[in-house]
């Protein structure tokens, strides 16, 4: 990816969160939302965001729908908002990455030990 794209990635991750935090007054959006990463076609004609929620998975669905759900809005205050040619149309993905990660440090610490002294040294 080159540079231009970079930093429009960066520009929509951070309105589509600002837009978010101040211009929707959802209930079903009150969870703790981050938007982690935004990818635009070569185009910019779409993107994909790929949202963070944290909850169970009721409340991660349900906030994903009302994210769908608000995306015509989120483009219009977009387009209006940014300098650019075109405002992509947004697609919304759960983003499990931070669960994963959560997940693989639970299991190695776990299974490592408890103290320094309580590894053995290999002969």
């Amino acid at each position: 990816m080159n540079r231009r794209m970079d930093r429009v990635n960066v520009l929509l991750r951070e309105e589509i969160s600002r837009i978010l935090a101040v211009d929707i007054n959802d209930p079903r959006l009150s969870s703790l939302i981050s938007i982690t990463e935004v990818r635009t076609s070569r185009d910019l004609r779409s993107a994909r965001v790929y949202v963070s929620v944290f909850g169970d998975e009721n409340t991660k669905q349900t906030a994903l729908f009302a994210m769908e759900n608000a995306g015509g809005y989120i483009h219009r205050t977009m387009k209006r908002n940014l300098k650019l040619k075109f405002a992509p149309v947004l697609s919304f993905q759960l983003d499990e990455s931070i669960e994963q990660a959560t997940g693989m440090l639970d299991l190695i610490s776990r299974n490592a030990p408890r103290d320094i002294h309580d590894t053995e040294t290999p002969r």
